[in-house]
């Protein structure tokens, strides 16, 4: 069997009983190197308060001064040696002979060690000297004769550092008892511990997760949305290929802020609201895009969410098209029945025999036609403008609404952002806003005054009507998607789009209504 037809479960079993065993060898080993340097630092203590005691003792002092000493000190040091379990003790006189040793043989002799001479200049130190068996510890301190520190000899004890082999051997069963109990505990452990992240892991081996991330990426990435998940903390988990290509966005952004990468997404509301968003057109990055944003919870708890987009811009501009197109044949259509009254008013004073009334009424008509249409394009520069314009002065002719536009308007060009199709959309369903108000209301003077000023700086659009009006308490939900009042086949979507537009151009949108009185709508674009 290969490696990888080993189930996860006993591979994190092993792993972890490895790791285990690799922790207890470290710290068996750390443990025994402290050991060893608390046998060592032991060492120092008892060797040198074993030197001091054979260097304070007056038979030592008179035995190096006699002669034949060796034969007073080295019976006396024997037994000390025996008593402190001390491996040996050398007394020497000044001139480096031994009056004591372990081996009998060596006492009488100069001692021809390297590391004596600091002892001989009343120095008190310890060293370190390699025997046969092993390494020994030195402790060296001058035996002074009188008060007045003269010297006359040095002892010397020697201990033998311990091995790692001796201090494991002295601890033989406890650490045997100790590993024993280690591996059975930290075998169960890392038994307990796979089959936890086994279960995690939804009971799927690693090559199983590989092929599911795999498929899921290569899925998410061939759709034909956008798609933008964040986890709790706002980070990026999911950004599609389409996405990156609607946002315009390059590079690998997983794990970013979604407000490092796009500030308008609007994702980050779902975290903090927890509530589903289905089909809500926003402008993001500039572009108009059909959004649904779906918080993600797991076992009731939230854990981010994610979002659907489409980019509906070029949608949207065939749409204000088709709205611009609907406008010039609705004032074709009025028009057209303007003319055919009139054309019957002129046919009929023909036939009563008034030719001169006739003739003048045809003049009147078509000079107002004409004032209309060049007042228009004079101070509206976008003929898709212009023409929205005579379209409502027209539709209001038919219901009965004078609509006026301000002889001191004027449009050079569109606000930053913002086009033809834009204008064409605001003015369009501000103007049908403004007729709307006047559907549930019955009074003589129905009014309906545009305004559109312009200069290198700011560019305002002012529509008010003396319509119906609005209630104060509504004036904040106007701008709602689905919000309508006093309107028989109001929508709720006209103010709404307008908003869209207005942040589109980064402006403000300022509304004042009182009711039975009229609204006025004004929006600014530009530095204010």
């Amino acid at each position: 069997m290969c490696l990888k037809e080993i189930p996860i479960r006993w591979k994190i079993t092993l792993l972890s009983y490895g790791v285990v065993i690799f922790l207890l060898l470290i710290c068996g080993l750390v443990v025994i190197a402290n050991m060893q340097q608390q046998e060592e630092l032991d060492l120092r203590g008892e060797s040198m308060s074993t030197a001091r005691t054979v260097a304070e003792l007056a038979d030592i002092k008179d035995g190096l001064e006699g002669d034949e000493g060796w034969k007073i000190i080295n019976p006396i040091v024997e037994e000390i040696r025996v008593i402190n379990n001390t491996d040996y003790i050398v007394v020497m006189n000044m001139d480096r002979v031994r009056f004591s040793h372990p081996v009998r043989s060596m006492i009488g002799h100069v001692s021809t060690g390297s590391d004596e001479d600091p002892a001989f200049a009343e120095h008190i130190y310890f060293s370190k000297a390699r025997g046969e068996d092993g390494t020994y510890l030195r402790a060296f301190i001058p035996v002074l004769k009188d008060e007045q520190l003269n010297q006359i000899g040095v002892v010397m004890v020697g201990n033998k550092i311990p091995t790692f082999k001796e201090i494991v051997s002295g601890f033989s069963k406890e650490i045997l008892f100790i590993v024993l109990l280690t591996l059975i505990v930290g075998f169960i452990a890392s038994y307990i511990l796979a089959n936890h992240i086994k279960k995690q892991m939804f009971d799927l081996e690693p090559f199983e997760i590989k092929r599911m991330f795999e498929e899921r990426t290569a899925t998410f990435h061939s759709i034909n949305e956008g798609v933008i998940a964040i986890d709790y903390h706002e980070k990026i988990t999911i950004f599609n290929e389409k996405a990156k290509k609607i946002f315009n966005v390059n590079g690998e952004v997983t794990g970013l802020s979604i407000r490092s990468v796009l500030e308008d997404t609007r994702l980050p509301e779902i975290v903090e609201r927890n509530e589903p968003v289905y089909n809500e057109q926003i402008m993001v990055s500039g572009k108009s895009i059909l959004s649904t944003r779906i918080p993600i919870n797991k076992d009731g708890q939230l854990i981010g969410a994610v979002a659907i987009f489409q980019d509906r811009t070029e949608v949207a501009k065939l749409a204000e098209e088709l709205t611009g197109v609907r406008s010039f044949v609705e004032a074709l259509r009025v028009q057209n029945h303007e003319h055919m009254n009139k054309l019957h008013t002129i046919a009929g004073l023909i036939q009563l025999g008034k030719p001169e009334k006739a003739f003048q009424l045809a003049f009147a008509a078509s000079e107002e036609q004409e004032s209309i249409s060049l007042f228009l394009h004079e101070i509206i520069k976008d003929d898709a403008v212009a023409g929205l314009l005579i379209s409502k002065i027209r539709r209001g002719k038919e219901l009965d609404i004078i609509v006026t536009v301000d002889t001191n308007s004027n449009l050079d060009h569109f606000p930053p952002h913002l086009d033809h199709h834009d204008f064409v959309l605001l003015l369009g369903n501000l103007v049908e806003n403004a007729f709307g108000s006047f559907e549930q209301l019955d009074q003589e003077e129905k009014m309906i005054d545009i305004s559109i000023e312009q200069d290198d700086y700011i560019c305002s659009i002012l529509v008010e009507d003396n319509g119906i009006g609005i209630e104060e308490s509504n004036l904040e939900k106007v701008f709602t998607k689905g919000f309508t009042e006093g309107k028989e086949n109001g929508t709720g979507y006209g103010l709404y789009l307008v908003k869209q537009i207005v942040d589109k151009g980064e402006g403000q949108i300022t509304v004042t209504s009182k009711v039975n009185e009229g609204t006025s709508f004004l929006i600014t674009f530009g530095e204010v």
